[in-house]
């Protein structure tokens, strides 16, 4: 029997397409599901996407075992004793593909589960701005969303194909420890990886071409998370400008040519986290005129329609976001925008994330330089975890938390808590900033004792007109008084510490 050609498939008609079930597809699925649309949602690999597969849920399941692991090697600081902690990291490995299956079997009975809705697997193409093809299948809709994700970067390196190595994907399954794993890359995704496998008991290089660690951060955050890594063991190997690979006899030889050290290291194991890709390099987007721009991201504007009429991208494939809670809200826009007659905007949302190292880093709005950057009149604030009762209960004071806020409208800017609990207490300040609250309204909030947040108005009330760049450790300057005014030149009650300098 002849196969059958493209004109002589036929047309299978529906309401919306969605092509990958990543964080927004089945979310987007379930909306149309409700508002009576039919829907065919097509994944060509594994439903829920990087996030529940080779991402957050994985990644987090091992970042909770190593922290067990850390506490359990702790146990004198607390007064118990365990004996020797052994990880058994095919156990470990076990524990964290539970969490991914469990997550992803819930999900496909969910999207399958749905009466107007079709789960398609297979690789969905382009064939022009309402009509894809998949599987020898022409489906056609007058509202297509594509929700494709991204995947690593493997950059053209010296030698990389010469040795074995992997990335994020690959290492999420790993069921062996290796003896010594070396990271190219000291960004996120690194430095989880880092010091996780740490605490499972390999030795761990990191090698980054930058001059320090997580560029994007403030110089006083690399620093301290770079001190927290290193305290635990972590080699790093910062300004590694000539990265070239090799095999060796117990591995793999990394060239790093930094200024200091040794001119190589040799690992067991090799990972790649140099940063991420969209995976939109085969959809056929030129046979939809959907553009992108030089990376690959799809242009999108900010109700996230792409330059094809019908066609949205939801995201990382967009560019206007990386993280899962971002993709999620791609989903809450469009569908607000669509079904509920709203105009939800990108611009509307704040940039917040977190790095889970332990202690965890929680981010929201600018950095200081950002800040800087801006031309505004600023102030600043910054406390280390040793002043924070909670931290101090709990035997974790690395790190500390900071503020920058605008002097004149009164509005916090940015802010970052490396720290016990940092990722959970920086939503006290993140909420404020997208209700577009003033200091003063978050100062005279009155938090529970003991926790993290209860020193963030407390935080508030010792805002400087200097960034605090140095040591963590250092005092904030005090504020003259008549900086601290209210716009209506009341003066503010000043809230004391619970704990002493």
């Amino acid at each position: 029997m002849s196969k059958p050609t493209a004109d002589s498939i036929a047309t299978e008609r529906y309401d919306a397409i969605i092509i990958g079930a990543g964080q927004a597809g089945p979310a987007l699925a379930g909306r149309l599901n409700a508002a009576g649309m039919t829907v065919a949602i097509i994944e060509r690999h594994l439903v829920g996407g990087t996030c529940v597969n080779t991402g957050c849920k994985p990644t987090k399941a091992l970042v909770a075992s190593a922290q067990a692991i850390r506490t359990a090697q702790r146990g004198a600081e607390y007064g118990f004793s365990t004996g020797e902690v052994r990880v058994d990291m095919a156990a470990v490995a076990a524990r964290a593909g539970k969490v991914i299956l469990d997550s992803r079997t819930g999900s496909e009975g969910w999207l399958t589960g749905m009466d107007n809705v079709d789960l398609i697997r297979g690789h969905a193409r382009f064939e022009s701005a309402d009509t894809v093809v998949v599987e020898g299948r022409r489906l056609t809709a007058p509202r297509i969303f594509i929700n494709v994700g991204g995947r690593a970067v493997v950059p053209d390196l010296p030698g990389l194909y010469d040795v074995p190595w992997m990335t994020n994907t690959g290492i999420v399954g790993l069921d062996v420890l290796p003896r010594h794993l070396i990271i190219v890359g000291g960004s996120y995704i690194g430095l989880e990886f880092a010091q996780m496998y740490r605490r499972f008991g390999a030795e761990v290089t990191i090698i980054e071409r930058g001059d320090r660690l997580i560029s994007r951060e403030d110089p006083d955050v690399s620093q301290a998370v770079r001190e927290i890594l290193e305290a635990e063991g972590v080699t790093v190997r910062t300004g590694a400008d000539c990265i070239g690979f090799a095999p060796a006899e117990e591995g793999v030889s990394v060239s790093v040519d930094c200024a200091e050290g040794a001119p190589a290291s040799v690992g067991t194991h090799v990972l790649l986290a140099i940063g991420r890709r969209p995976n939109t390099d085969d959809l056929g987007l030129k046979a939809a005129d959907i553009a992108t721009d030089a990376r690959g991201y799809i242009r999108v504007d900010e109700q996230l329609r792409t330059t094809a009429e019908g066609v949205w991208a939801l995201g990382d494939c967009n560019g206007r976001g990386a993280f899962t809670h971002t993709a999620y809200n791609d989903f809450e826009i469009v569908a607000a925008n669509l079904l509920d007659g709203e105009d939800r905007r990108v611009s509307q949302r704040l940039p917040g994330y977190a790095l889970y190292i332990d202690p965890p880093l929680g981010r929201v709005g600018m950095t200081d330089a950002e800040a800087l950057k801006s031309g505004r009149r600023l102030l600043f604030s910054k406390r280390p975890m040793t002043r924070v009762g909670r931290a101090v209960e709990k035997g974790e004071t690395r790190g500390f938390m900071k503020v920058v806020t605008d002097a004149d409208t009164r509005r916090i800017l940015g802010a970052a808590i490396l720290g016990v609990g940092g990722d959970e207490a920086i939503h006290g300040i993140l909420d404020m900033m997208a209700a577009d609250q003033t200091i003063e309204a978050l100062r005279w909030a009155v938090p529970i004792h003991p926790t993290v947040s209860e020193l963030i108005p407390t935080l508030l009330v010792e805002l400087t007109q200097e960034a605090q760049t140095a040591s963590p450790v250092q005092r904030p300057r005090p504020l003259q008084a008549s900086a601290l005014t209210s716009p209506e030149g009341k003066e503010p009650s000043i809230r004391i510490s619970q704990e002493k300098p």
